[in-house]
């Protein structure tokens, strides 16, 4: 399947001729992968990108577009926090494109319960230079005077939004620009390791010298590093959206609370989708790695629902293969593009929640809807550092929130490729803790 639902525009130079010989080669390309090949490009590496696909039309164009510091776990927070400067220092040309707008995300509550939840993230944050703050009722009635039920709320003004579907395509073509090599629709089928080492890339249309290599295929990850003995317990769960035809600005930003997210675009309609209600596809994988998944399925049970995965077209399928020689063609060859239907259910539900929260606004019409396959940890924490490998580092399983940490990610991971001690704490994120 080469076309999607969301049909991000295609990236400049996908038909370059493959380079014989790199300095790194970044595989995956999604929001995470072209901002880590810019990142390393910049610091004046040959640098190229592998897509099996085309760029971003994964998860990476599915997302909710929010680009928030409030909410992170405290071991992404710094990262976060560095990544808003770096979002507002892309030119004003690629900011406009985007949609990129910093209003605020705002985190609503319904009850004390999510209110407590909220301050102790925010007392956990103080000192992080982060400049949330609780909001009282009186104040919600402000921001929405024709809504319903809630007692208070969390925000940050500095957070930030703006449209995954352009984004990563605009911001892959300002790489291109500055000399980072993109092809797509050309899958990386194996790695060329000897004597424990890094010293290139098998493809689908050839062999790529090089002695680093960046995973960060996303959903796809786990399957092509299983190839070489690096197991990771990554798995995907479906999460669905849909757009509204344009309407009436009755919120300039983004917001959420336990039931019901919301985001404005710049087209004047809104995309909306449930917090927290996701799928959760039972394959081999997911068999196998069950019982480290327990505590996050016991925390989340009312809104996981538990489904067998497809036969076919997806990468912890029944009949995917786990095993492949370089010169055979690859399961990423076979599903180009990870497409899934938005589930019916979710979509009626969110309707459902949006006209109790919004009683005045009218009957919602439905101008798209999609699904995005989420590629989730144990613990929803990603992994960032180096392989067991020498010169592979593996960036992968952002859980739902890569596409805002994207930039500081992607400085990270620059420092992690080429052996240099970074400033941020890491360890939560290694691969190691898995092993």
């Amino acid at each position: 399947m080469l076309e999607s639902r969301i049909a991000p525009k295609q990236c400049p130079h996908i038909t370059a001729p493959l380079p014989g010989e790199v300095d790194v080669t970044v595989v995956g390309g999604g929001v995470i992968g072209v901002f880590t090949a810019w990142a390393l490009q910049n610091e004046g590496l040959k640098v190229l990108l592998l897509e099996k696909g085309r760029i971003a039309a994964e998860q990476s164009s599915r997302n909710w577009g929010w680009i928030r510091q409030q909410g992170r776990d405290f071991a992404e927070l710094p990262i976060m926090i560095d990544s808003i400067p770096m979002w507002n220092g892309l030119s004003s040309g690629i900011k406009e494109k985007i949609g990129y707008s910093q209003n605020g995300i705002t985190y609503l509550a319904r009850d004390q319960a999510a209110m407590h939840k909220h301050e102790q993230w925010l007392d956990g944050a103080k000192g992080s230079g982060v400049d949330s703050r609780m909001l009282s009722k009186r104040e919600i009635k402000k921001l929405f005077p024709d809504s319903y039920g809630w007692i208070g709320a969390l925000t940050t003004p500095s957070d930030a939004t703006a449209e995954p579907v352009s984004a990563v395509p605009v911001i892959a073509k300002a790489a291109a620009v500055d000399g980072v090599i993109f092809r797509e629709h050309c899958a990386v089928r194996a790695l060329d390791i000897r004597s424990g080492a890094i010293e290139g890339v098998f493809t689908e249309h050839g062999r790529v010298k090089c002695d680093r290599v960046i995973i960060a295929a996303g959903a796809w990850s786990s399957l092509l590093l299983r190839q070489h003995g690096m197991l990771i317990p990554q798995l995907s769960v479906r999460a669905s959206v849909f757009s509204t035809h344009p309407m009436r600005n009755f919120y300039n930003s983004a917001a959420a609370d336990d039931r019901l997210a919301f985001r404005r675009r710049m087209d004047g309609s809104y995309v909306l989708a449930t917090w927290a209600t996701r799928d959760f596809f039972i394959g081999p994988d997911a068999f196998k790695h069950f019982r480290a998944y327990i505590p996050q399925i016991r925390n989340e049970l009312a809104s996981t629902r538990l489904k067998i995965a497809a036969p076919t077209g997806f990468p912890d399928a029944w009949t995917t293969p786990r095993r492949w020689n370089s010169e055979d063609k690859s399961p990423f060859e076979n599903c180009r593009i990870l497409d899934p239907s938005p589930n019916s259910t979710d979509l009626k539900y969110i309707k459902r929640l949006f006209a109790l929260s919004f009683p005045h606004q009218g009957e919602l019409g439905i101008k798209k809807s999609w699904a995005g396959m989420i590629d989730t940890m144990p613990d929803a924490l990603p992994i960032v550092g180096a392989g067991p490998i020498a010169g592979v580092t593996i960036v992968t399983g952002m859980s739902g929130h890569g596409f805002g940490i994207a930039p500081g990610i992607a400085a990270a991971v620059a420092d992690i490729a080429q052996l240099r001690i970074s400033k941020y704490d890491l360890r939560a994120f290694s691969y190691s803790r898995f092993q």
